[in-house]
């Protein structure tokens, strides 16, 4: 029992470090606004949920975004960016943990994975419209974004930027986890995930 809580604090603590890295290696799209950065650090998350479940993935979303706010700081000198990429993890991961759940194969996989980049794109849009856009402005200094203007940045920009991650996120984990089924049954098994 002792031995297995070690591994899985050592485990969630190398996928941790793992998210922190690969967040460094954000890039953006051309045709969505410059601070939309698509990055892979949800993956080792995503794989901390399936494996050891949903609380060793939040933590290494906590993980990772506290290493990176220390890290690489804040424009607005309070984690904004931070906290909304946490929001934009946990409305991604929980959802395919849920549904993967039920299903436990490569099916449900895909289906958690087509429904977390829904939950993701759409709870980002809500949550930027009510909270994370005003809380930029606000730090920054700059002019409240209201009208049209928001409503072409959530729709044409924030949106589809999140649908596109998603999809990106999706490819990228279906294929890993082709590769990778065998070590996360066994995985599972060790953690009692079954």
């Amino acid at each position: 029992m002792q031995n297995t809580k070690l591994r899985k604090l050592i485990a969630i603590g190398m996928l941790g470090a793992i998210s922190f890295i690969l967040m460094l290696f954000n890039f953006p799209l051309p045709p969505f606004p410059a601070f939309l950065q698509v990055d892979f650090s949800d993956i080792p998350a995503l794989m901390a949920t399936l494996i050891m479940g949903p609380m060793a993935g939040i933590i290494v979303e906590l993980l990772k975004n506290f290493l990176d706010w220390v890290f690489s700081g804040s424009p607005t000198g309070v984690p904004v960016g931070h906290l909304a990429n946490f929001a934009t993890s946990i409305l991604f991961i929980l959802p395919v943990y849920f549904v993967y759940r039920r299903l436990l194969n490569a099916k449900g996989l895909t289906l958690g994975l087509v429904v977390g980049t829904v939950t993701m794109a759409v709870g980002m849009s809500l949550l930027n419209y009510i909270l994370f856009l005003p809380m930029y402005t606000y730090f920054l200094g700059m002019e409240k974004v209201t009208g049209p203007a928001l409503y072409n940045m959530i729709v044409l920009g924030i949106l589809p930027f999140n649908l596109v991650k998603g999809i990106l996120l999706m490819a990228l984990t279906l294929l890993l986890f082709r590769g990778m089924k065998g070590f996360i049954a066994k995985q599972q098994m060790v953690f009692k995930m079954k």
